[in-house]
């Protein structure tokens, strides 16, 4: 290595031209002009330089060439005067070829200065982290290079020193920028040649000015749009595509979210498939939301009649006939089940093939049904397969058997001893229905808490209706192992204080549910999905492979059933007009609610979510026990906390704690959906005496923590001179 070289590679010597370089940059901002002082000046200015330009034609080009590649090395944020000026010059033609080369030549040097000076420090400082992102660049970097050329949302010298610290290679920066950045080059010169037109403001009018400025405006959208279209062929190009497609779109599962995007399709006239192995309605109807409500049911009513002594009535103890009691289950789920059932989606016009669904491209889904097996062709697939319960890992779990929430219903006899492993919503639900069904249960929770995503104060108050019920529960405790001692089950566990074992005759598993992603053809196409396991999908529901969509507990991120078919609506609009229109899955406000006794309803922020992430809020809190309604009914236990900024009524966020907390958040709901804030709840008559009260009642305690102490100071002199 020469002397020269090795000096080039010294920090010291990278560092001096560092500073060297952000000087000049500095230099050439502050020289640039800050306007003028009006069209005459501008003018007279681009007068000037034409007649330079006349007497030395190609000196001055030459010197505007070098000065664009100047401005562009030292990433001075003037391409757009300089395009500009270019126009207003040299015409469209000469003044886009200097350009052109000129943005991307200067580019070019920009990247190679950015990764000189400071790319090897980046990758050795975040070198792990830049893994993923130097993958990505080596497989699709050229593309969305040009589409951040095409479609400017960063600044193009931002760009350029960005793209230096990756690994990128340089020949291939240069054509994807100089093709790239084309477009845009075409259009702001095209401006330059007519803005050196106008000479009055009257010109302003002209038809052709304006058709360029409207052209600068609408370049990003359809370039946007083109981009797409691009991303979307790329995507699919090694697949044959059918010439005609027998259906407009198949969607994968009958569940909440199948059931709504095919009848969304149905609803639209469109030709849809639905496709189901199992049984109709998902896991809602038949394991999940169906099945425990009726059971919440049961419990809570046994529950009153342990307890309607205090109301003044006396009744013999409760007797619980657990297979009884099952069998009403059952009978509900038969009752609900007509509304999911073939016959009436067979009726709305959807076509349902019962079968097990592969996905063998981007337009074919494959159908081994009773019949056969018919592969169909189709211009969008929908895919709403659920989710199944989480089984941990455990050892000895299959030696001792354990049920889930898919699979507890089909107990006769009432466990004695009940074991539940997971303190979420489910099992929170479930052990407090086995304990009031007469189970001795015993909750285990590997958190320091249950119902760690509400806010502490609310898992007290549920905790506390826990073991007023009976349930032990066991915080901070980790399930080791499973095991039979003399033919009876035990968990082994380790918990704040060592470990222990736990003696169970049942054990439920409330984990948590995963995403079905196996065995239809997923991994064979290439979805990508995040890491806890769901498909990758954006706002559009639109997942990596462009005629695929996502909606339901198999995508995320809330896995509830109002979400499910909230987003299935998006799925299914966008799976028949992609390419044309798109929507996007707003889960900005949705509310949701822990059916425990009593409930816990939560929509947006909460109090412990807001100090996490340093949100500056107000806690307006209303107990229930000062509600006219809840006193009448005993049911006074819970409150009612929103959280708004500082001084505004605008609700960032409720939860609601107690009888019927599902059914009063809605005001909130609608209120934080629509822009209203606690003043306009405060403003509505709510019936006497209701429990909707409760929401007016604490937008009036938000009212009176914000009554000017000032103006009470006034009223009450105001009012002491009109006595007098």
């Amino acid at each position: 290595m020469s002397t020269s070289a090795a000096a080039l590679h010294n920090p010291k010597a990278r560092l001096l031209v560092a500073l060297l370089l952000v000087g000049l940059a500095l230099a050439g901002v502050a020289s640039l002009p800050h306007g003028v002082s009006g069209l005459g000046e501008l003018h007279q200015r681009l007068a000037e330089l034409q007649a330079r330009r006349q007497a030395h034609p190609l000196g001055f080009a030459a010197g505007f060439f070098a000065l664009y590649v100047a401005v562009a090395a030292l990433s001075i944020p003037a391409a757009a005067l300089f395009t500009l000026a270019a126009g207003a010059l040299f015409g469209l033609w000469q003044g886009a070829v200097l350009v052109s080369f000129a943005s991307a030549l200067g580019a070019l040097m920009a990247f190679a200065s950015a990764r000189w000076l400071l790319g090897a420090w980046v990758q050795a400082r975040l070198g792990s982290r830049l893994t993923a992102i130097n993958a990505g660049v080596r497989r699709d970097g050229a593309f969305y290079l040009f589409g951040m050329r095409l479609v400017p949302v960063f600044p193009f010298f931002v760009v350029n020193l960005a793209m230096g610290l990756t690994e990128m290679p340089a020949r291939r920066f240069y054509w994807v920028s100089q093709l790239g950045m084309l477009p845009a080059t075409l259009v702001y010169v095209g401006a330059g040649t007519r803005l050196a037109q106008i000479h009055d403001l009257r010109s302003i009018a002209s038809p052709s000015l304006w058709a360029v400025l409207a052209l600068l405006g609408v370049l990003p959208l359809g370039a946007r749009a083109l981009l797409r279209r691009v991303e979307s062929a790329r995507r699919l190009a090694r697949w044959p595509r059918p010439r005609r497609f027998d259906r407009n779109v198949v969607v994968i599962g009958a569940g909440a979210a199948g059931l709504v995007a095919s009848y969304v399709a149905a609803a639209a006239k469109a030709r849809v498939t639905l496709v189901e192995a199992g049984a109709m309605g998902g896991d809602c109807l038949n394991t999940g939301c169906v099945p425990s409500k009726a059971l919440l049911h049961v419990a809570r009513n046994v529950h009153a009649m342990h307890h309607a002594a205090r109301l003044g009535v006396r009744v013999a103890p409760p007797e619980v006939d657990f297979a009884a009691v099952m069998r009403r289950v059952r009978d509900v789920v038969t009752e609900v089940a007509p509304h999911d059932s073939v016959e009436r989606y067979t009726q709305l016009g959807v076509e349902v093939l019962r079968g097990r669904a592969r996905i063998t491209s981007p337009w074919t889904v494959q159908i081994d049904g009773d019949e056969g097996q018919v592969e169909l062709s189709t211009r969008a697939i929908v895919v709403a397969a659920g989710a199944r319960p989480l089984v941990p890992p455990i050892p000895g779990l299959e030696q001792v058997g354990y049920l889930t929430s898919d699979t507890v219903w089909g107990l006769r006899e009432l466990p004695r001893r009940l074991l539940v492993l997971g303190g979420g919503p489910i099992g929170c639900e479930l052990a407090q229905a086995f304990a009031r069904l007469g189970s001795r249960v015993t909750l285990m929770e590997m958190q320091p808490r249950i119902l760690v995503r509400e806010d502490a104060d609310v898992a007290a108050q549920v905790e506390a209706a826990l073991h007023a019920d009976g349930v032990e529960l066991l915080s901070g405790h980790k399930a080791l192992g499973a095991h039979l001692d003399n033919g009876e089950r035990r968990m082994r566990a380790q918990g704040p204080d060592g470990e222990i074992e736990v003696g169970f005759d049942a054990l439920l598993c409330a984990l948590g549910r995963a995403a079905r992603t196996q065995g239809y053809g997923l991994q064979e196409l290439g979805m990508e999905l995040r890491a806890n396991g769901t498909v990758l999908a954006g706002a559009a529901l639109r997942t990596n492979i462009p005629s695929i969509y996502v909606c339901g507990d198999v995508t995320g991120p809330l896995q509830f059933t109002h979400v499910a078919a909230h987003q299935a609506w998006t799925a299914s609009v966008n799976a028949l007009l992609g390419g044309w229109w798109s929507l996007k899955s707003d889960l900005s406000v949705i509310p949701w609610t822990t059916f425990t006794d009593p409930e816990v309803a939560r929509v947006g922020l909460s109090e412990d979510e807001a100090r996490a992430r340093g949100i500056a809020v107000e806690v307006t809190r209303y107990d229930l026990a000062e509600l006219d309604r809840a006193i009448a009914e005993d049911a006074t236990s819970g409150f009612i906390k929103v959280l708004t900024p500082p001084g505004k009524d605008r609700i960032l966020g409720v939860t609601i704690v107690g009888a019927h907390a599902g059914e009063l958040l809605a005001e909130f709901v609608l209120a934080m959906r629509r822009g209203l804030g606690l003043g306009a709840i405060l403003g509505t008559v709510h019936a006497y005496p209701t429990w909707s009260e409760a929401a007016r009642a604490t937008a009036g305690a938000w009212k009176r923590a914000h009554v000017s102490p000032r103006l009470l100071r006034w009223s009450e002199a105001f009012f002491a001179w009109r006595r007098a």
